[in-house]
């Protein structure tokens, strides 16, 4: 087992000089201004996915082959992690095959164990409790288009889920006040505003949507069900948290819409607001390209 091996696990785990470079580097990558020609060559990513995959798989899969390097492809029936092998020892296993593994599942403990045990970097593609590699293409989709994201109001409205604790982690990581609109029942992980607040934070929970946006620079949500969660009560909950023009109008003027996608027009926002002209997902999108090709040419430097 080799120690030194530079993941990218949580935000909170990485420096901010470390994140705010893997920012600038996607941001001269998508300009073609990075001065790097195919610097993988020769490198191989494992892609494991026990869970379903658009934006991560391509994007991922995409920004390895754009950078020289290839993929291995591997869903959760593929290995026999799925039969009862243990995760370190698919780890100890890949790494003697590939240079890098991305992992998108369910449980962080998964996720952890991994980077324990492998001898090559290990990319968190998502867990039931946090998604870090979104985080960054949010991060980068505000800047280009309104500027630095330090010192602005984000306002989160919905289920205080995992895309809300690694906006808590950015909100500390890159200097932005948070506030955390959520019913009671689905507000985040209070450890984690606790660890924001201990570590110079300015994240705010709250239970009023309307009040969370005022004056906001950002405005965000997530969907509302995911797999495995009792779809008609989170409904009844989180109605109140939709986000429509009538909420949004709350924000600022110039207010950015975010959604991490996949998007349920009517749910947790109008198609009014995701398709108006406040919205920035489709550069959102577009921008986990290149943020992915920041962390791995991060990872693998």
């Amino acid at each position: 087992m080799t120690a030194k091996a530079r993941h990218f696990l949580d935000l909170d785990g990485i420096d901010e000089q470390d994140l705010r470079g893997m920012i600038d580097v996607a941001a001269a990558m998508k300009r073609g201004e990075a001065g790097m020609d195919r610097p993988l060559q020769g490198k191989f990513l494992a892609m494991i996915f026990e869970k379903p995959s658009t934006r991560t798989r391509v994007s991922f899969e995409v920004g390895m082959k754009q950078l020289g390097g290839d993929v291995v492809v591997l869903n959760g029936n593929d290995l026999q992690l799925g039969r009862g092998e243990s995760v370190a020892d698919t780890a100890r296993v890949l790494s003697r095959y590939v240079d890098c593994i991305m992992m998108r599942t369910y449980e962080p403990e998964k996720i952890s164990e991994m980077a324990e045990y492998a001898s090559v970097p290990v990319i968190n593609g998502l867990t039931d409790k946090t998604h870090p590699c979104q985080l960054m293409a949010d991060v980068l989709t505000y800047e280009e288009r309104r500027g630095p994201i330090r010192g602005r109001t984000v306002a989160w409205s919905g289920d205080g889920n995992n895309m809300a604790a690694s906006w808590i982690h950015a909100s500390v990581k890159f200097g932005f006040s948070l506030r955390i609109a959520a019913p009671r029942e689905l507000s985040p992980d209070p450890a984690l505003l606790e660890w924001a607040n201990a570590n110079g934070g300015s994240v705010t929970l709250m239970h009023d949507p309307q009040a969370a946006v005022l004056g906001a620079d950002c405005v965000v949500t997530d969907s509302w069900v995911s797999m495995g969660d009792d779809e008609a009560s989170r409904h009844n909950m989180l109605a109140p948290f939709r986000v429509d023009e009538a909420l949004l109008s709350k924000a600022k003027d110039d207010v950015a819409f975010l959604h991490c996608l996949p998007a349920h027009r009517g749910e947790e926002v109008t198609a009014e607001v995701i398709d108006g002209p406040r919205s920035l997902v489709w550069d959102e999108a577009e921008n986990r390209l290149h943020t992915q090709k920041a962390i791995l040419a991060w990872c693998l430097a």
